[in-house]
């Protein structure tokens, strides 16, 4: 486990609108959320066998991204308690304001073991 950051910009795909959060054309929280998740995600270092799923998260959206802004999303364990690790998660445009922050707690995974628990649809 390490920190990670990942960047994307914002599209019109990706504003409160196009996701059916508002109905502005600025980025959607559930984008941000989204992108701040996939921070914890990449600082994950799981081998094929594991993957890791979302248990609680905890994030204020303070500034409006409009479309074209560039937004850096970060993560970096701060807890480990068996298979749970916790994450404070923030995302900043290219300015350096704060666009979001927060904490993600995920759950390490056995992939086949959860996916076969499953109920059948």
């Amino acid at each position: 486990m390490t920190d990670a950051t990942i960047t994307h910009t914002v599209g019109p795909e990706h504003t409160a609108r196009a996701v059916g959060s508002g109905d502005l054309d600025v980025l959607g929280t559930p984008v941000l959320l989204a992108w701040l998740e996939e921070a914890t995600c990449a600082a994950l270092d799981l081998d094929d066998s594991r993957t890791s799923v979302g248990s609680r998260v905890e994030v204020r959206h303070l500034a409006a991204s409009p479309v074209g802004a560039t937004i850096t999303a970060t993560a970096t364990v701060t807890a480990r308690d068996g298979r749970m690790v916790t994450f404070d998660v923030a995302a900043h445009d290219r300015h350096g304001t704060l666009v979001g922050h927060g904490q993600v707690r995920r759950i390490i995974v056995d992939r086949e073991r959860f996916l076969g628990r499953l109920p059948q649809p």
